[in-house]
C-alpha cells in the first residue's frame, strides 16, 4: 500500500507540475513574503513559505488519499522548512521523479528482449532462476528499499513524510551499483540516473 500510494502521489504531482510550478513562482514573488538565509544542514538556503503551493499540494494529497482509501505513514508536506526550504526546492525535487523511475521502467521493458539472447538468459537463470526471477528481484528490492525511510540523518527528515519518500528513493539510486542486479541495468542500456534514457 505504501509504495502504491507513493507512486500514485508522484503521478498526480507530475500531472500537475505546470500548475505547481506556476504557483511556486507566484509564492516566490509574493509581496511581503521575504526569505531567511538559513543553514539547513544542506548548506545555506533561502527559507521561504509557499502558501499557494502548499494549498495545492494538500489538495493533491487529499485526492490521492481519497482514491486509495487508507494512508500509510505521515502525510506531512515539508515546504518552507529545513527539509524543503522553498518552492523552487520542491519543484526541483519532484522534477527528479522521472529520473528515478525511467531507468527501472527501461529495465523492465528490456528484460524480455535480453532473455531471448541465450547467453544473457543463461546468466539471468544462474543468478535469478529466470528472466521473470530477475524482474521479481529488481522490483522487490525497489519496493522494499526505495521506500524504506532511509537516506537522512533521522526519521523526521526521511521517514514516511511526503518529501521523505523521495529521499528514500534517491538513497536507493545511490546504492544501485552495489546490487547483484546492477549488471542487468547495464545490459538494458542504463548509464546513470542523470543520463540519457535511450
Amino acid at each position: 500500500a505504501y509504495v502504491l500510494q507513493s507512486l500514485t502521489l508522484w503521478r498526480e504531482i507530475s500531472t500537475e507540475m505546470f500548475r505547481l510550478w506556476y504557483l511556486a513562482e507566484q509564492d516566490m514573488l509574493l509581496n511581503g513574503s521575504g526569505y531567511r538565509l538559513v543553514d539547513t544542514g544542506q548548506g545555506l538556503n533561502r527559507v521561504q513559505g509557499a502558501p499557494r503551493l502548499s494549498k495545492a499540494m494538500q489538495g493533491i494529497l487529499a485526492r490521492c488519499q481519497q482514491r486509495i482509501g487508507s494512508w500509510v505513514g505521515s502525510s506531512v508536506v515539508h515546504l518552507g522548512d529545513h527539509n524543503v526550504p522553498n518552492a523552487l526546492h520542491f519543484i526541483d525535487k519532484y522534477t527528479q521523479v522521472p529520473r528515478i523511475l525511467n531507468p527501472v521502467v527501461l529495465v523492465m521493458d528490456t528484460l524480455p528482449k535480453l532473455g531471448r539472447d541465450p547467453n544473457i538468459a543463461a546468466y539471468l537463470s544462474s543468478i535469478f532462476g529466470s528472466v521473470e526471477g530477475a524482474r521479481s528481484a529488481i522490483l522487490l528490492d525497489f519496493c522494499r528499499h526505495a521506500f524504506d525511510g532511509s537516506g537522512a540523518d533521522n526519521f523526521f527528515d526521511a521517514g514516511s513524510c511526503i518529501d521523505g519518500r523521495l529521499t528514500s528513493a534517491w538513497n536507493w539510486c545511490s546504492k544501485l551499483e552495489k546490487k547483484n542486479y546492477f549488471p542487468v541495468f547495464k545490459l538494458a542500456g542504463f548509464t546513470s540516473f542523470d543520463g540519457d534514457f535511450k
